[in-house]
């Protein structure tokens, strides 16, 4: 195949996970996930992961290869997921990245390497306790005061506010123009990039349904048995949408149903922010997904827009 990657990304409950399964049946190829929490064991309702049947038997990468004590992060993603990536190609298949993740997408699809030096444990750490006494409106206020543009990409995400703090401190650069720089890049992968898209009206409509789906399944229950295996609040694995409010519930800080509501309002700010960083990109095909019934319609559409560029010519 001429093309070396495809990327099946878009805001949460956009439906990825079944238009990657469609297009890989379709075009011989298997799925690489690009979702930070789907990365980890016993973490399988909150994160929306895929399940078995689902995959249809697709060979999936990169789910369930963490346990949920262990830290993850876009260095970490960026090797393993390379890897994978060449060995689908290596297999004669055609891999398929598939998530919302966009910080780790572009991590990848423009080999951005952050082992540069520009880490400091120690300070990490302090910023860390600051923020368990202050708050996360508290850091992204302090990084606002000399970064306002990154305190806008990373708003109420503690982890990358702490980074964009770091990283300043350490350097004295601001991390938004960092992450311009990589954006002028030229990727090392040949790849065709789609983002699905919907009304916005649609999208929170799903995501509230996911929500409450969630909460039908268990959520309250796989995150008391998270906690019982000594998963703290503080862990990489607990930051992800809906496990932290639970959690927090779970601490007396909430009730349930507020916890729910914060779920559901801080998913729709979250798929707002996902759309915002994927605008950003260069070179992707959109595509509007109410105009599709099934995702092997839409699948079959990705695969005519590759094809249109050679890819299995």
């Amino acid at each position: 195949m001429g093309k070396e990657l495809v990327i099946i990304a878009g805001p949460t409950a956009s439906g990825k996970s079944a238009v990657s399964v469609a297009l890989a049946k379709k075009a011989c190829g298997e799925v690489i996930s690009a979702d930070s929490m789907q990365v980890y064991r016993h973490m399988d309702i909150g994160s929306a992961k895929i399940t078995p049947s689902e995959m249809q038997g697709i060979p999936h990468h990169m789910i369930d290869i963490l346990e949920p004590t262990e830290d993850f992060n876009v260095s970490v993603f960026s090797e393993l997921a390379g890897k994978a990536v060449e060995k689908v190609r290596s297999d004669g298949k055609l891999p398929i990245l598939c998530g919302g993740t966009g910080f780790y997408i572009q991590a990848l699809l423009y080999g951005i390497d952050f082992a540069e030096g520009e880490t400091d444990n120690e300070l990490r750490r302090m910023l860390e306790k600051k923020a368990a006494l202050k708050g996360t409106e508290y850091m992204e206020e302090e990084l606002r005061l000399f970064d306002p543009v990154s305190a806008k990409a990373y708003h109420g995400n503690l982890k990358r506010i702490i980074r964009a703090i770091e990283y300043h401190s350490l350097t004295g650069k601001l991390m938004s123009e960092k992450n311009a720089l990589e954006r002028a890049k030229e990727p090392i992968y040949d790849a065709a990039y789609f983002v699905l898209t919907m009304p916005r009206d649609v999208l929170y409509k799903r995501i509230d349904k996911r929500v409450d789906m969630m909460m039908a399944n268990g959520l309250i229950s796989e995150v008391k048995s998270l906690k019982d295996m000594g998963v703290t609040r503080e862990m990489t694995s607990m930051q992800g949408l809906g496990y932290r409010q639970i959690y927090d519930h779970l601490d007396g800080r909430y009730d349930l149903e507020t916890a729910v509501e914060e779920i559901k309002k801080q998913t729709r700010h979250f798929a707002k922010r996902q759309l915002t960083w994927f605008k950003r990109e260069k070179n992707v095909i959109w595509i509007d997904v109410s105009g599709f019934e099934t995702p092997e319609q839409i699948a079959g559409y990705c695969l005519n827009e590759i094809t249109g560029m050679d890819i299995n010519g």
